[in-house]
């Protein structure tokens, strides 16, 4: 019998859900795994009585969900996110499946909140919301039928996330205490200071396209999953060449270091 440890810091993030009887259907497969901390972006009809119906002893899940504007607001806080796709992307993303995957959220989350991410029944997620991911997730599926009932794909993750928890080789060390990952508002902070240092040296995205450099440099400081040491060193960092650079009387800029 799998005897799992807590999932509490562990977040669902449901974007845009446009039927709130799914939503209730997701909180119901949360609780059978154990999880309990749901988080919705403008969801088409929330509260509602389908929920509450569909969630079938899980209403305390309900009653604990926050609703907020933006991806980026849902997540400011983890300091890693995982994303659900079922199409191609550019292959600076990396992706697993969702077996190696709930490990890596599970392992990445006893250093602070993780979340994964759940996009729109019809759409998916934008490219823009993808960007906050350091981690992207593909359920193998039917080639010639593919495409899951969010509450299917949200049961499916829940599970393998529970199974992760309870397997022998997700204990976790008592005797360190590792720094903790840069929280998602931390690294966007972060994105524009750097950005505005790249403005100030003229350093700019000399291809064909020309309009591909911060994604590619989101991308780079995704897959390094970095802690919040090393956010402050980097930021150090910008901030000691934009003083450098005022010292030999380039013109000042606010710096984003103030934030």
């Amino acid at each position: 019998m799998i005897q799992a440890v807590p999932l509490s810091a562990i977040r669902i993030v449901l974007v845009e859900p446009s039927h709130p009887g799914n939503i209730g259907a997701v909180a119901r497969a949360m609780k059978n795994m154990a999880l309990g901390d749901l988080v919705l972006v403008r969801p088409k009809a929330y509260p509602h009585e389908e929920a509450t119906a569909r969630a079938s002893g899980a209403g305390d899940i309900l009653q604990r969900t926050k609703v907020v504007e933006s991806v980026a607001d849902a997540v400011a806080d983890c300091g890693f996110v995982a994303a659900t796709t079922s199409r191609s992307r550019d292959h600076n993303f990396r992706a697993l499946d969702l077996h190696e995957a709930a490990a890596r959220i599970f392992e990445m989350s006893a250093r602070g909140p993780a979340a994964l991410l759940f996009g729109a029944e019809r759409t998916g997620l934008t490219n823009e919301e993808l960007a906050l991911a350091q981690l992207l997730i593909r359920i193998p599926a039917n080639p010639e039928y593919p495409s899951l009932n969010l509450a299917m794909a949200v049961q499916l993750a829940c599970y393998e996330l529970f199974r992760a928890a309870g397997s022998p080789a997700s204990s976790r060390p008592l005797s360190e205490s590792p720094v903790p990952l840069a929280p998602s508002a931390d690294m966007e902070r972060f994105y524009a200071h750097l950005q505005e240092v790249l403005d100030e040296v003229d350093f700019r995205d000399r291809t064909q396209g020309g309009t591909q450099l911060m994604t590619r440099i989101r991308r780079l400081f995704q897959r390094c999953e970095m802690d919040q040491n090393e956010v402050n060193i980097l930021r150090g960092f910008l901030t000691s060449v934009q003083s450098k650079r005022r010292a030999a009387g380039a013109p000042a800029k606010d710096s984003a270091a103030g934030e």
